[in-house]
């Protein structure tokens, strides 16, 4: 299979430490939230990654779908909530998905048409299709 793009990011710190590429274009704070024993503060952690990613490519293979068909739309906006959730069947954690989709100036019949063709195309879709709970709905 051809790759078409790839990047390279770098943990260190776990929870409590840092990502960054290797050229230093990204780098943002980790640290866990509140919830999880962390203190406030404004650095990211894995799970708002993992939504800000998702929400990003969830959106961009629904304009793809959309203009692959000559569907002219006024704008489409996803917001993608990630929760970590216990997991009773190892007593660890999994990760659990809403995707909330907003496309105005398409009837609602129309939007979920192309909600699911995104959600069939999208590669965060593809990668965790059976291992996480993913619930995708209209605004």
């Amino acid at each position: 299979m051809k790759t078409l793009y790839e990047t390279t990011v770098i943990n260190t710190g776990g929870r409590q430490g840092f990502v960054q590429s290797p050229d230093n274009t990204f780098l943002l704070e980790v640290a866990s939230p509140p919830e999880l024993g962390g203190k406030e503060t404004t650095a990211t952690n894995p799970e708002q990654l993992f939504a800000a990613g998702y929400s990003a490519c969830f959106n961009s293979a629904l304009e793809f779908q959309l203009k692959k068909n000559q569907v002219k739309i006024e704008k489409s906006t996803v917001t993608a909530t990630v929760m970590l959730k216990a997991d009773p069947e190892d007593n660890g954690v999994k990760l659990e998905v809403e995707l909330n989709v907003r496309i105005d100036g398409l009837d609602e019949e129309t939007a979920q048409k192309y909600v699911k063709l995104a959600h069939d195309y999208c590669p965060y879709s593809k990668a965790i299709n059976g291992n996480v709970n993913v619930t995708v709905g209209l605004e």
